[in-house]
């Protein structure tokens, strides 16, 4: 297998951080997006510590991002299911965590892309360019990580349903917030110290490094959304807990699923009565 760092490119970011978001978005290489990603947001990070700070301008953003050939995406109940504590099924949460990373680079590019018409401060672009910035670091560290155990990403089929989530609240930016950060990215503070035991027993002292580092910036990602989620529903004159649970209910697809971390989601800005009501109704219906 080429090993794509040895020849990366040379990116030229655009004038705009729409542009810059729209431009992630339409670069399929997966190792490629990652690294326009971070270009971007040091850019937008130098400018942003001086005097003429890069404007937020306008894009055109895909209905969905581009991809790489591989992996192929399947239905989730289609994608194989490998033990957990063999090294294949190491190798495959790991490239499933590395899907997830790289959907997420999208996601918080797309939200900056998609919602440009709302007016939002400053420090709501600067929120989602640092999230996107760490989610390309993530990326390329299970990459690393998966390469070094002999397999790569794109090597195993992958959820096909993760860009869903943004289809169904593009037109919603409260939406977005609720489901995104604040649902999904909230499980992976839930199920991530798992894993790091996971891998703590099998003495990858190298994979529970990255994991240690993601686990601790997936909470500032939370926190993000809930904090431009309680600003827009303060905008609104909206009861936050309220408009989470009739957005949770209208746009996310299945249950919210306990065990929670509730101290790292409360670490967040998640209380327990965002998120709890939800599960005793999910499990109240099945």
């Amino acid at each position: 297998m080429t090993d794509s760092r040895l020849a990366a490119p040379t990116f030229t970011v655009p004038s705009t951080l729409a542009a810059c978001a729209e431009a992630v978005l339409r670069t399929s290489d997966a190792r490629e997006k990652s690294t326009l990603s971070r270009a971007c947001a040091a850019e937008w990070q130098r400018r942003w510590d001086t005097d003429e700070r890069m404007p937020i301008g306008t894009a055109t953003p895909p209905d969905s991002p581009s991809r790489p050939a591989e992996p192929e995406l399947l239905d989730p109940r289609d994608v194989p299911r490998r033990r957990p504590g063999s090294p294949a099924g190491r190798i495959a949460i790991l490239h499933a965590i590395a899907h997830i990373e790289l959907n997420a680079v999208d996601l918080h590019w797309d939200i900056i892309a998609r919602f440009t018409h709302i007016k939002m401060p400053a420090g709501f672009y600067d929120d989602w360019v640092r999230a996107a910035d760490e989610e390309s670091k993530h990326f390329k560290l299970l990459s690393d990580r998966l390469e070094a155990m002999g397999s790569h990403y794109g090597a195993l089929a992958a959820h096909a349903g993760m860009w869903r989530a943004a289809e169904d609240t593009a037109d919603d930016l409260e939406a977005r917030l609720a489901v995104v950060p604040m649902v999904l990215e909230a499980r992976g503070l839930d199920v991530t110290p798992g894993m790091i035991t996971l891998f703590e027993n099998a003495g990858d002292t190298d994979t529970v490094a990255a994991l240690r580092t993601i686990y601790a910036e997936e909470v500032g990602h939370v926190a993000y959304g809930s904090k431009w989620f309680h600003f827009l529903c303060g905008r609104h004159e909206q009861d936050p807990r309220d408009a989470f649970h009739d957005l949770v209910k209208r746009y996310f697809h299945g249950a919210l699923k306990p065990p929670f971390n509730d101290e790292k989601r409360a670490e967040a800005g998640l209380p327990l009565d965002f998120y709890w009501p939800l599960a005793e109704a999910d499990s109240g219906r099945r």
